[in-house]
């Protein structure tokens, strides 16, 4: 899927679980900047371009690693020793990524380095997505409403 429909699914979650959190503005970028770092291994990626991550690109195949829950649970121990409060951020944008990616052909390997993929029907740019990113456009701006205006 493309990066602007993971920002919205993300955000869509986000709004969903912000009665629950303290710190609105931390939990909501630890979570949007995470539903983009599975993708820190593509070149094109938003992230992908910084030098920092060219390296691996030598190495990670995308939709490999990156997209497993064996990185995910990596993180999400290093969150809980270093900044437990954005564990649960950095789980609801990363767990956006994943699970969104896995209605695409491509799909994902949770258990990475298993080979099995779950997968889906989704094109990454074509019409369903755009559908899709519509979708979640319109179910962000009504939980804005709901959360912001009390409507």
């Amino acid at each position: 899927m493309l990066n602007r429909t993971h920002l919205v699914i993300a955000l869509f979650f986000v709004l969903l679980f912000f009665p629950l959190v303290e710190n609105k503005i931390t939990f909501s970028l630890i979570a949007l900047f995470s539903s983009m770092v599975p993708v820190i291994d593509v070149s094109t990626s938003k992230l992908g371009k910084r030098r920092i991550f060219r390296p691996l690109q030598f190495f990670i195949k995308h939709r490999g690693f990156f997209h497993s829950l064996l990185f995910m649970v990596l993180i999400l121990s290093f969150f809980l020793v270093f900044y437990p409060a954005g564990a649960f951020a950095f789980f609801v944008g990363y767990s956006s990524h994943l699970i969104a990616d896995s209605f695409t052909p491509e799909g994902v390997r949770f258990f990475y380095p298993s080979k099995k993929a779950i997968s889906g029907n989704i094109k990454s740019g074509g019409k369903l997505e755009k559908l899709v990113f519509i979708l979640f456009v319109f179910l962000d701006v009504f939980l804005i409403f709901i959360r912001f205006f009390r409507i």
